[in-house]
């Protein structure tokens, strides 16, 4: 399937050929009704039974075809024109009757195998029974013409082939259609994938180049020296963030413990809250390095946004970080803002457990990422 635009890939030529291939390779056993009618010796028969056999063949390919296009298409069968089209198809054996003879039957073998492809179980079955006992009906109602075993034999065999050509078509189509709903899938895991990381990276850059921004109009009558700084400090934020997409953009974007915890002392000192962060940090997995730079990310992001506090304390170890502030604490105990929702994503790869709530004094707010123990 093209996840571009959600549609089936074409058809190749070669499967086209192949299908109309199916369908023909087995007109061949229509030589003995077509042998009768070259060999009849009235002209008219003979043209008529010619005729009537190749405009049967043509329509019997063209059905198939009809009903094979519509099951690759995920498409059902409309049942009245399937009834319509048998009918036409029987009707065009019947007329080649005159050149033909008694042979004729065996364009009934053509008509079962068709309605096993069209019509619904019940249906199919009636008409593959009719199919098969016309032969003996034939024989005792028209004087002269012998029981046909054979037609009968054959009706029943390429019955039983096609309803097992037709499950085969039916379950190849319900795989396309599980493919394309995976492909779907995927398309929308990846988008929302990508939504995450852009709300993740801009939520936290453009929070602080906001905090800076507002802290240099403060400064600016003030101390220009330091608003100047903080102005500087803002573009080169702005760079970064734009950085920073063009890299998720591209997946290369990589994000690290240690850059983290320096830009949360950036950010909570431009924020005016007090910062115990770390200025060191232990040796880990590539993983789980990025994993718990997530976490500040998320967590710093959060206290400077809407936390109100006047201290926020970062704790890493190796088996997990911790950030939590004095300030109001979550609105709700099972706080699931969209950056929450994205770290949960991330750390439910790699089977870590995230806490969200309160901290144990009863005040503030608390984040952490634990490790499994296996990992530790």
């Amino acid at each position: 399937m093209d996840l571009s635009t959600g549609q089936p890939w074409p058809v190749s030529r070669h499967w086209r050929f192949i299908g109309w291939l199916l369908a023909a390779v087995w007109l061949f056993f229509l030589n003995v009704p077509l042998a009768t009618a070259l060999h009849q010796p009235e002209p008219w028969r003979r043209v008529l039974g010619v005729v009537a056999l190749v405009v049967f063949s043509v329509g019997y390919v063209l059905l198939f075809q009809w009903a094979r296009k519509l099951r690759q298409a995920l498409q059902p069968i409309p049942t009245g024109r399937a009834r319509a089209g048998l009918a036409l198809l029987l009707a065009v054996g019947l007329a080649s009757l005159p050149g033909t003879g008694g042979d004729w039957l065996a364009t009934l073998v053509y008509v079962a195998a068709a309605a096993v492809f069209l019509l619904p179980p019940w249906e199919s079955l009636a008409a593959v029974v009719l199919c098969a006992v016309t032969p003996a009906l034939a024989s005792w109602l028209v004087p002269g013409w012998e029981a046909e075993n054979g037609i009968v034999f054959a009706v029943l065999l390429a019955s039983f082939a096609m309803f097992g050509v037709s499950r085969l078509a039916q379950r190849n189509s319900e795989l396309r259609a599980a493919q394309q709903e995976i492909g779907r899938l995927a398309v929308a895991e990846e988008r929302a994938r990508a939504a995450r990381d852009l709300h993740d990276i801009l939520g936290h850059s453009l929070t602080v180049v906001a905090i800076k921004a507002e802290l240099a109009g403060r400064l600016i009558e003030v101390d220009r020296e330091r608003a100047a700084a903080e102005i500087a400090e803002v573009e080169a934020l702005a760079r970064a963030a734009l950085a920073d997409v063009r890299k998720t953009a591209g997946a290369y974007r990589e994000v690290s413990l240690a850059a983290e915890l320096a830009g949360a002392r950036s950010a909570l000192a431009a924020a005016g809250i007090a910062a115990d962060v770390p200025t060191e940090v232990p040796d880990l997995p590539e993983e789980w390095d990025r994993l718990f730079g997530w976490t500040v990310r998320e967590g710093v992001t959060n206290v400077v946004r809407h936390s109100g506090a006047r201290c926020c304390v970062i704790r890493v170890h190796r088996d997990q970080v911790v950030i939590s502030d004095d300030g109001r604490g979550p609105s709700t105990p099972d706080a699931s803002g969209h950056g929450l929702v994205g770290l949960r994503e991330r750390a439910r790869r790699l089977d870590a457990v995230v806490t969200v709530g309160r901290r144990p004094a009863g005040d503030g707010f608390l984040l952490r990422v634990r490790a499994p123990g296996e990992a530790r």
